[in-house]
């Protein structure tokens, strides 16, 4: 995969906060020896968050994105700055930018002590240095640097580059893997598979699945035991997509591993262990109780769509409860989640680690249990123990 192919929700993702003027346009600019942002001397000129994937070296794929000025007093300032604030759910990094010749206000302080809450990584980058008679020496978090004319720019792109250095990342399944085992992924082609191509988690997984230098044979539910009779030896592991769970389950041989393409992103984005205790929400609820199905893309409904009609056709047999399902997608995740019993959140994707954190912690944060799609679709169909049996640390929870 091309670093001009990265997933969004697997691209850093670089936030640029600062007051109106401070220079956050021209730093992006200047970060990617592009003009990607508008640059203008009259106040405002950013309004809603901006994001643009790019190539940043020695970082490599990043998703940049400039905010309003947080000090933004115009009639919709106050919206403005609160669309920049939840820019931070996904910030990797955080560059809060100064204007050197003014220096850092009040409110500057008040935004890095918030960075700081929120255990997000930042640098303070002075900008407009040239403009000062002498230039001080940069600190440990802060970087004095010229938009205008380059001055410290390298320094501040490698600085951000050993921020991404020190991150862990949990892979999507090359580390459940040895080189030469067979992997079979389940791809059912259906009315709500999309035309021509696969969908993201599957592609993720299969590159995964070659960087440990394994074997994937793809093929669809309905020759799955076709497939399995036709192979050479035993596949190591059975990935499938949650809706053909039941059906591939009854296939596949007890001894061979199986779990879904959904559980996988989950443990991917790092929130499985936390989707394996919330769905036992699922036994307890009530008529009337009201789910969250979220979403992290937005996309055409198709007329039998998986989280507006299978899923909450899955959960209402299983309970047997008369209950009431909402829906979200994309960035329009809810603060308040106090008016529901439970959210079934899809794998995530799109969407990055930091992203998803931030919706679990949110959710746990007001006692409301969360689940995935994945791992929603197990407990209903009977297998959750047998698709989280290759995890020991999420099986014991069971």
């Amino acid at each position: 995969m091309s670093l001009n192919a990265t997933p969004s929700g697997e691209r850093t993702h670089i936030g640029i906060f600062g007051r109106t003027n401070a220079g956050k346009s021209s730093l992006i600019n200047a970060l990617t020896s592009q003009t990607l942002a508008v640059v203008s001397g009259v106040a405002g000129t950013t309004t809603d968050p901006v994001s643009k994937a790019m190539e940043i070296l020695p970082l490599g794929p990043v998703l940049l994105t400039d905010t309003a000025g947080l000090d933004d007093k115009s009639e919709l300032g106050e919206m403005r700055v609160s669309q920049s604030m939840k820019v931070l759910n996904s910030t990797d990094i955080a560059l809060v930018v100064i204007d050197a010749e003014i220096g850092i206000s009040q409110s500057d302080n008040e935004f890095i002590e918030k960075l700081k809450g929120l255990k997000t990584p930042f640098i303070i980058v002075m900008n407009k240095s040239d403009k000062l008679d002498e230039i001080p020496d940069d600190s440990e978090n802060t970087i004095y640097v010229s938009a205008e004319n380059g001055y410290n720019i390298n320094k501040l792109r490698e600085a951000m580059a050993k921020m991404v250095t020190n991150k862990e990342e949990i892979p999507v399944v090359r580390d459940l893997l040895k080189e030469g085992d067979l992997v079979v992924l389940v791809i059912p082609i259906d009315e709500s598979a999309p035309k021509g191509r696969l969908i993201l988690p599957q592609q993720q997984t299969i590159r995964d699945i070659l960087e440990a230098g394994a074997v994937a044979v793809s093929c669809r539910d309905s020759e799955l035991e076709t497939t399995l009779r036709s192979l050479s030896k035993k596949p190591a592991m059975v990935i499938t997509d949650s809706q053909a769970f039941k059906k591939v389950s009854e296939i596949v041989p007890e001894d061979i591993q199986l779990t879904s393409f959904s559980i996988l992103m989950a443990r991917h984005k790092g929130g499985l262990k936390n989707a394996v205790k919330g769905v036992t929400a699922l036994d307890s609820l009530n008529d009337g109780d009201k789910i969250l199905i979220a979403e992290g893309c937005t996309h055409h409904r198709q007329c039998n769509d998986i989280g507006t009609v299978k899923l909450p056709n899955m959960i209402l047999k299983y309970t047997g409860k008369n209950l009431e399902f909402s829906h979200s997608s994309g960035k329009e995740f809810p603060e308040d989640l106090s008016g529901y019993k439970m959210v079934v959140h899809c794998g995530g994707c799109t969407l990055n680690e930091r992203e998803m954190k931030h919706r679990n912690k949110t959710a746990l944060s007001q006692n409301i249990p969360i689940t995935n799609y994945g791992i929603a679709i197990a407990q209903c169909t009977g297998i959750l123990k047998r698709s989280v049996k290759l995890f020991p640390d999420i099986y014991h929870l069971l």
